[in-house]
């Protein structure tokens, strides 16, 4: 009979473990775990379901710990499904706490659309993150009346990312939809120009009384 080996997630094996000391001896955490603990949630690759439902458990279990408590979520996302990502943002502005968005890396298509969709004050791009926005894409076959119907629910599925695009960036919908109409890539000062993130950082604050980070955006202090 042949052996047979439970298959290993090679990725899995990769993940940094904590070690902490406490009364009761030592606890282990991977990375992501412990960094959970400080109420940080990361939207990395693809917006798909699965992911999705992992972004939102985290979610509501750090409301449930601290409904009055700040939640970070650094975004690194080529973009996705947009039912996945919109599952990402209703539960963002459903829950209690102030959900603060971090652009590392790039954040495109949805992950763009969640970039946007943080706390006003709280959205930040780091110097080298790039931003793109599009439209939804989609495909459809089989009968004609059915790509019809496919047709109409793309379309006011762009109707409805576009009215929140103007809501979290305050540009007009005239400007919203030429920027969605093909790809636009922007670095991290035009995304905060075009109302995307509010703050472009290379660094951030140390211990209290440090200097606080300087948005790099606007240029030079004199």
């Amino acid at each position: 009979m042949k052996d047979e080996f439970p298959m290993i997630d090679p990725l899995a094996a990769l993940v940094p473990v904590v070690v902490e000391q406490t009364s009761r001896g030592e606890r282990s955490f991977d990375i992501f775990s412990r960094l959970l603990r400080e109420r940080i949630v990361f939207v990395t690759g693809e917006v798909e379901d699965n992911m999705a439902s992992l972004i939102v458990a985290q979610l509501l279990f750090l409301e449930s710990e601290n409904p009055k408590k700040d939640i970070y979520m650094y975004i690194n996302s080529p973009g996705g499904v947009v039912t996945a990502g919109m599952a990402i943002h209703d539960t963002m502005q459903y829950i209690r706490p102030r959900v603060g968005t971090v652009c590392i890396g790039q954040a495109a298509s949805m992950g763009s659309f969640l970039l946007a969709a943080g706390e006003p004050g709280m959205r930040v791009a780091l110097t080298n993150a790039r931003v793109m926005v599009h439209q939804p894409s989609g495909g459809a076959r089989g009968m004609a009346s059915d790509i019809e119907i496919q047709a109409k629910e793309i379309l006011r599925i762009r109707k409805r990312m576009n009215d929140l695009y103007v809501k979290y960036t305050g540009k007009s919908l005239k400007e919203i939809e030429k920027a969605m109409d093909r790809d636009t890539f922007l670095e991290a000062d035009e995304a905060k120009e075009f109302g995307i993130v509010d703050h472009v950082y290379d660094r951030r604050p140390g211990l209290p009384g440090d200097e606080a980070p300087k948005d790099v955006s606007e240029g030079p202090t004199p």
